[in-house]
């Protein structure tokens, strides 16, 4: 007799650079998210696809990062809060991803859905391994007091503490159902796209200040080859003192950009990549509709 089959879509949820992408990554088993040190680093709404099977049955789980929970101060933040607020009409099962101080997300009317869904909630309590135990159970106390209904779980991402109990209760609480993807996909997002995302993670990691926020990738070209990719990208920045920054003196900054992130595309890719960028000003495209909806958001 065959074993039965789950699917469904399990939604993180939470306020900026607290690991939802971490966790994301480490669930799915493939670096399908980026991650930085700085905040607000996911821009769009990624699933990760992860299959597999149990004693009890096989499964599909797809799990959503989104962006983090924020005030929007530019067009831009609103259209991250929108992929959040999409986020909250699909989920089977929806992952809230707090630190350990944290209060309640800033938007009080996701906080308020979050209180009155009848979709089970799983309230993640991450870095734990930075507090001691009394710390902990009294966060363990305070959000059980805010979301009773919710079943508060201690993890660390960072160091797959819980994970395995974790993803237990997620496949004891998805329905049965059919695969909602191929069983060999492992994001609804391109090739182009993680490698947008690639390029913009250097950029995060080594530009400081307002400078990274203010910058877009675009994938120009992308050829693909069995031995070698070709990717021609352009940085979109907001003003034109940026792009003297992005490039550097004598172009060593857009260079080490350039290396950094042929090297994770290679990793990623499984083959070699040749790749080129050129800085673009356009002039703020963060609070631009238009330009917001030509780049994907």
């Amino acid at each position: 007799m065959s074993k039965p089959h789950k699917s469904g879509f399990v939604n993180l949820i939470g306020h900026p650079n607290v690991g939802k992408s971490t966790l994301a990554n480490a669930l799915v088993g493939e670096r399908l998210s980026i991650i930085t040190p700085k905040a607000q680093t996911t821009r769009h709404r990624i699933f990760g696809i992860l299959n597999g099977e149990n004693d009890q049955c096989e499964y599909q789980v797809v799990f959503s990062d989104t962006p983090g929970v924020l005030d929007p101060a530019y067009e831009l933040q609103e259209r991250m809060l929108d992929a959040v607020r999409d986020a909250l009409k699909d989920a089977d099962v929806f992952l809230y991803v707090v630190e350990l101080g944290e209060g309640p997300l800033k938007n009080e009317g996701l906080f308020k859905h979050l209180q009155t869904t009848k979709t089970p909630v799983l309230l993640l309590l991450n870095k734990i391994d930075l507090k001691d135990q009394a710390v902990l159970e009294a966060e363990v106390g305070k959000w059980q007091a805010l979301l009773p209904k919710a079943e508060v779980i201690p993890i660390s991402a960072l160091n797959r503490f819980n994970l395995d109990y974790l993803m237990a209760r997620v496949l004891e609480l998805i329905p049965e159902g059919p695969a909602y993807f191929e069983k060999d996909q492992l994001t609804d997002r391109s090739e182009r796209f993680v490698a947008s995302e690639i390029i913009r993670e250097q950029i995060l990691m080594r530009y400081q200040k307002e400078v990274p926020y203010s910058v877009e990738v675009a994938i120009d070209t992308f050829e693909e080859g069995e031995d070698i990719h070709k990717i021609r990208a352009i940085l979109y920045v907001a003003r034109d003192s940026q792009k003297g920054i992005i490039i550097g003196h004598k172009g060593a900054a857009i260079k080490a950009v350039g290396i950094g992130a042929r090297k994770a595309m290679e990793a990623f890719f499984q083959r070699q990549v040749h790749l080129e960028l050129f800085v673009k000003v356009q002039a703020d495209w963060r609070d631009n509709a238009r330009t917001l909806k030509q780049f994907g958001y």
